[in-house]
């Protein structure tokens, strides 16, 4: 993304050669209206626009819900800028003149990073996937388990029968695909530190 027409031409066409599927965007509302791009993906985009300047637009795309991260390319070396882009995500922040092999660089980093992240999302989807076929009570049971709780405790804790916590602590570690109870408290542990 830039606002000159020729920096903009240039960038896609050196993308474009290097085998990367780019599109280029001159005005930061083209951007936002068009929504986030395929995962792997990255924005490269100039510090200074029209209507909106680069930290205004990262921080709009962030409000709008992209996870592609940005890489900043200035014609005006600002440190603060720079701070600011780099301490809300930003993967790199170039002067310009840089060298294709820097740019190229920054933006194979910004997709090793989105790449990390989309695993990382997906890996925290297919945890959630399983622990939604618990039942409420299963639940419960699971989480008074991972608290070191026995079954005895439990019941007493929810009203019911120790056989009735028996059998429910039995489905949850099969619907979890555990064997045991440090493997349950693992898997309850991945859970609860992702967002």
């Amino acid at each position: 993304m830039d606002d000159d027409p020729s920096v903009l031409r240039g960038l896609t066409r050196m993308f474009q050669v290097e085998g990367y599927d780019v599109e280029g965007f001159s005005h930061p509302r083209q951007l936002l209206e068009r929504g986030p791009g395929p995962r792997p993906g990255c924005v490269v985009m100039d510090l200074r626009m029209p209507e909106l300047n680069g930290l205004e637009l990262q921080e709009a795309l962030g409000r709008a819900g992209w996870k592609q991260p940005l890489v900043f390319i200035s014609g005006h070396g600002d440190i603060p800028a720079a701070v600011k882009a780099m301490k809300a995500g930003a993967v790199d922040f170039l002067s310009k003149p840089f060298s294709s092999e820097e740019l190229l660089a920054a933006v194979e980093r910004a997709l090793e990073r989105d790449r990390a992240a989309s695993r990382a999302e997906q890996e925290h989807e297919a945890l959630r996937s399983r622990f939604s076929t618990l039942s409420p009570r299963e639940w419960q049971v699971c989480r008074l388990v991972a608290q070191g709780m026995l079954n005895k405790q439990i019941a007493a804790e929810l009203g019911t029968a120790e056989q009735t916590v028996r059998l429910q602590r039995s489905r949850v570690m099969e619907k979890l695909a555990v064997d045991s109870l440090a493997e349950l408290v693992r898997l309850l542990e991945r859970l609860d530190s992702q967002p």
